[in-house]
């Protein structure tokens, strides 16, 4: 466990370091969406911190793969994908990538985004999901860092994270049939080289947790 810890800690600390490279000359707007990130997107699941790794993992996944990407159009794409998953954006019986692809336009135009790039932000969030089917660069890379983090230990964590602790559903038995799907689906739909090398570790983490569940609870009523 050791040497996947200190490579955990390698591949955060390059995060960070990407993070920290956001052209100077976008800070403005760059910040606001942030911020409205922050205030109106915070959920342990599918938040503002989730965002924060999809936008780190896909600069990662592009980089290992050579590839370049309009950096303006993933972050924006990066931190409003699950826009519509919060009230008061969210549409009843509408995917809510659509949604958030309707809604984005609205919430970057005060901002100072370049909007002649608009189109290409709500494209990466109409195909975020792993069932969606990804084309330019920027999609491409979003999707599979937002497939990735439905895998392994952090996908995991974001599914227990959203059990009723009222009782409801989700319940833990639900929790544990979302994370196998999400083991047995979502790795064919990683599209991008860089991203197919991470999802044999993130899958093998997860089938470490579920095993080790099923021997130490009841399978009827597991959490």
């Amino acid at each position: 466990m050791l040497h996947k810890t200190t490579r955990f800690v390698a591949a955060l600390s390059a995060g960070l370091a990407l993070l920290s490279a956001v052209p100077a000359t976008a800070a403005d707007w760059h910040e606001t969406v942030r911020q409205f990130a922050i205030a109106h997107c915070q959920h342990p699941a599918w938040g503002y911190v989730h965002s924060q790794r999809d936008y780190t993992l896909a600069r990662q996944l592009a980089a290992a793969d050579g590839v370049t990407l309009d950096d303006d159009v993933l972050f924006a794409a990066s931190w409003l994908h699950d826009l519509a998953a919060f009230a008061p954006y969210a549409k009843a019986n509408e995917d809510h990538s659509d949604t958030a692809a309707d809604l984005v336009g609205g919430i970057l135009a005060p901002t100072g985004f370049p909007m002649a790039k608009l189109a290409a932000v709500q494209a990466a969030i109409r195909t975020h999901m792993y069932y969606r089917d990804p084309q330019a660069p920027e999609a491409v890379y979003l999707h599979d860092a937002d497939a990735l983090d439905w895998l392994g230990a952090i996908g995991v964590a974001r599914i227990i994270a959203t059990v009723d602790k009222a009782g409801g559903q989700p319940d833990g038995k639900a929790a544990v049939a979302m994370l196998v799907n999400n083991e047995t689906v979502v790795p064919a739909r990683v599209v991008s080289p860089a991203g197919k090398a991470l999802v044999a570790g993130r899958v093998a983490e997860m089938k470490t947790f579920l095993a080790a569940l099923a021997a130490e609870s009841d399978s009827n009523a597991p959490l």
